[in-house]
């Protein structure tokens, strides 16, 4: 099975390097190395800026999507009309095991990311400057990074403070609201309700809030200017993009391209195998496709879109043919299941029922179970405080459309081939550092549920208590995640194990 990718993969490039630049002359590009690659930026007011942004059709790489020179216009707008200084953050926080493009930048590149963060802030007028990150090598480059250009959290003299911002490794960290959350000093975890950052984010200011590879961009083009930025990639997504390819390839490796780019030449550059099973495209809240369409797509939003896949946070995953996809699919979504926040009854209660059922329907469960997959889907849209449960329902349902034939195949009985597991996931050991187990503390040993099958009278209070984990089968008993418990969630197991009524229930040492 596949683990954790390294934090900073091998970096490929297809046509000529434009985030990427230097990485041939150094691991890591301080400020002197990053100014021989790239030179400063030039200035430019607030309304120049967002120009340049709607010129090059810049949209957040994050996942979403959404237009920066909207967000850009709606901070100003919010600034002007409240008086309130407005803040930028920078989300660094890839909580998304697949996913490794902004922990590359801000490792190798963070002047380049820091480039379009202080182009905006001076746009603004911006008082504050947050990145947020989660792991330890983007921490160390960041802070290096500040201190270099002598930014820091107090003002000596300066109008704009600057400061990092750690969070856990999980998927909802990098949420808008969640991150500003934690930068505020809270948890990392959404605040049960929808904010708009642009109206009201970091300390109640106005917030422009969009992710490391969104800031770079923003850095080239303004260096550039439009009309050379778009001198390269397709007519109407110009530039280039960042890919994170892994799962059934040699070596995890992120990729620039230009949009518009073949997939097939993505994979073959990365020496994917050239008849794979399906490919994943933009993660872990994107969508698969059948082999057939992968091999006929090229890599922008707008096409992926049209062939029912995402461009996402651009990460893209092959599975071998000899690997059963749906099987791949079913371990992934344990695992966005267990990466609930936990506030939301539609994502903590939703999405393990959405799982279940997905595992019921690949053991044989037919049509009923089909059904239950798509009521469990469509119970958890848009009914969360995040776009968690969103993205993980359009995950699984992406999974029912492009693999109907194993889809058929289940329902008779199995596809007969095994699930290699090639979609990484975090070890259990990097789960429970992202817990806060502690600096010099070792980590526990993974525990597992288990249930004694003689002593098991099906009371369903353990479903009750640890939904994340169990499910009840249509007799009333325990049906069990295969999967390792987050560290999380080991508090609530231990209770649910206590309050079996029959003592039925034990957490098993992985």
């Amino acid at each position: 099975m596949t683990g954790p990718l390294p934090d900073v993969p091998p970096v490929y490039v297809l046509g000529l390097p434009r985030l990427t630049a230097g990485f041939d002359q150094a691991e890591r590009l301080d400020r002197r190395a990053h100014l021989l690659a790239h030179g400063s930026p030039p200035a430019l007011p607030g309304h120049r800026l967002a120009e340049l942004a709607d010129a090059i059709a810049l949209r957040g790489r994050g996942g979403a999507g959404f237009p920066l020179a909207r967000k850009l216009e709606a901070v100003a707008h919010h600034a002007r009309r409240s008086g309130v200084r407005p803040a930028v953050v920078v989300n660094g926080c890839e909580g998304e095991p697949a996913c490794r493009k902004d922990t590359v930048l801000l490792c190798r590149a963070p002047h380049l990311v820091l480039d379009g963060a202080l182009l905006a802030a001076d746009a603004l007028g911006a008082r504050t400057l947050v990145v947020g990150v989660t792991k330890d090598t983007a921490e160390t480059s960041v802070r290096d990074a500040l201190a270099e250009r002598g930014l820091s959290d107090r003002r000596r003299g300066r109008s704009l403070r600057a400061r990092l911002v750690r969070v856990p490794e999980r998927l909802v960290s990098g949420e808008a609201s969640a991150l500003i959350r934690a930068a505020e000093g809270g948890p990392a975890l959404p605040p049960g309700r929808r904010v708009r950052a642009a109206e009201s984010g970091l300390g109640g200011a106005p917030t422009l809030f969009s992710n490391a590879e969104t800031f770079a961009q923003l850095a080239v083009a303004a260096r550039l200017g439009a009309h050379r930025y778009a001198s390269t990639g397709a007519p109407h997504e110009p530039g280039t993009l960042l890919l994170t390819v892994s799962g059934a390839v040699p070596s995890p490796a992120v990729v620039e391209a230009p949009s518009g780019v073949p997939l097939p030449y993505v994979l073959q550059v990365c020496a994917a195998d050239p008849a794979p099973g399906g490919v994943l495209v933009g993660g872990y809240h994107g969508a698969w496709l059948d082999a057939p369409t992968a091999y006929g797509a090229v890599v922008t939003r707008e096409a992926l879109a049209a062939l029912g896949g995402a461009l996402g946070a651009g990460a893209v995953l092959p599975v071998p043919a000899g690997s059963c996809p749906l099987g791949e699919t079913l371990r992934v979504a344990h695992w966005l299941a267990a990466e609930s926040s936990g506030q939301c009854g539609p994502c903590r209660l939703g999405l393990p029922a959405l799982a279940g059922a997905l595992a019921a329907t690949l053991s044989g469960g037919g049509q009923e179970t089909l059904e239950a997959v798509r009521r469990a889907a469509q119970a958890v849209r848009g009914r969360g405080a995040c776009k968690h449960p969103d993205g993980a329902a359009r995950f699984v349902l992406s999974a029912l459309d492009a693999f109907a034939d194993d889809l058929a195949a289940h329902a008779l009985g199995g596809c007969g081939r095994e699930t290699a597991g090639v979609l990484p996931l975090p070890a259990p050991e990097a789960a429970d550092a992202a817990e806060g187990t502690g600096a010099g503390n070792p980590p526990a040993a993974a525990d597992r549920l288990a249930v004694d099958w003689t002593l098991c009278e099906g009371h369903g209070l353990c479903a009750k208590l640890l939904p994340e984990a169990v499910r009840l089968d249509p007799d009333g008993y325990p049906v069990i995640s295969d999967t390792v418990l987050p560290g999380r969630l080991r508090g609530r197991a231990q209770r649910a194990v206590r309050r079996c009524p029959a003592l039925a229930l034990r957490l098993e040492k992985s």
